[in-house]
């Protein structure tokens, strides 16, 4: 497999870490205690703890980029460009990823923390363009 697929791999993996580890375990040891029940968690309301609703949007974050990471690896794989710019920009967006997502739900929000988070995703869509256009300079 080549960096950009490993990376994307690696993404996906962080997004189930992110739910499991987070979502999943305020759910379910709430669940598990029998403090709620599990038809208490509905998908319209979002309640709980800040730092539960923060790793609530942290997740979705990662839905919402995953289609878009694995498309630019798609189109860098099926156009067989070989690259170490790509790896790095392929690496360089799932750190991103990460520490986006890290600072998303360990920190309380304030300008200071939504700035960094902002300079991570920026610098995800940064990798996923420059990537992008990698692919295009090598099709043509």
């Amino acid at each position: 497999m080549t960096i950009p697929v490993w990376m994307l791999l690696g993404f996906a993996l962080w997004t189930i870490a992110v739910l499991l580890f987070s979502v999943g375990i305020y759910r379910w040891t709430r669940i598990l205690s029998g403090k709620v029940d599990i038809k208490a968690f509905r998908g319209d309301v979002v309640e709980g703890e800040d730092w539960y609703r923060r790793a609530m949007r942290a997740h979705a974050n990662c839905v919402e980029n995953l289609p878009v990471f694995g498309a630019v690896v798609f189109a860098v794989y099926a156009s067989g460009l070989q690259s170490s710019a790509v790896d790095i920009m392929a690496a360089v967006a799932l750190l991103a990823r990460m520490c986006q997502s890290v600072i998303h739900i360990a920190l309380v929000q304030s300008n200071t923390i939504a700035f960094l988070r902002f300079v991570f995703f920026f610098t995800q869509l940064v990798c996923f363009i420059g990537m992008a256009i990698s692919v295009m300079r090598y099709a043509l």
